[in-house]
């Protein structure tokens, strides 16, 4: 598994928006994650200076979204669901995208799931709980 940098995270996301901004060409990961971006133009600032982007590291401001990170969680989304994993994801997300009829929401919803995933993970120091993750995915798409 690859696990990049935080610092690597934001170049990348600044690269592909530089990218595609400007019409040159993606690879396919970066085609996924400029149309996330797309969904997002509230992040273009922030993506549209990587020096910037860098800087702001090491000072976090908890009254904004972090938009590398809820990028970040769009594009893992994306690859669980095209690989089925963990096992049933795909379904569960196809399921709520359906019920919302609308992949960004159906996406944001399941960040909820994904981040209570990682935190119950690293409070218990246990590995994650694909189960319980897609519970969790499914109880949103049985709710109003």
């Amino acid at each position: 598994m690859i696990q990049p940098s935080q610092a690597d995270v934001r170049r990348f996301f600044c690269a592909v928006y530089a990218k595609s901004r400007d019409g040159q060409p993606l690879e396919a990961i970066e085609t996924i994650a400029s149309l996330w971006i797309a969904e997002h133009p509230e992040y273009h600032e922030a993506l549209g200076d990587v020096d910037a982007a860098l800087r702001a590291m090491g000072t976090p401001d908890p009254t904004n979204a972090n938009p590398f990170l809820h990028l970040s969680m769009h594009l893992s989304i994306s690859e669980q669901c095209s690989i089925d994993q963990p096992r049933g994801i795909r379904q569960a997300v196809e399921l709520l995208t359906h019920k919302r009829n609308s992949l960004h929401a159906a996406h944001h919803e399941t960040m909820e799931c994904l981040g209570r995933m990682v935190w119950e993970s690293q409070r218990a120091g246990r590995a994650p709980d694909g189960a319980a993750y897609i519970d969790c995915v499914q109880r949103h798409a049985t709710r109003d």
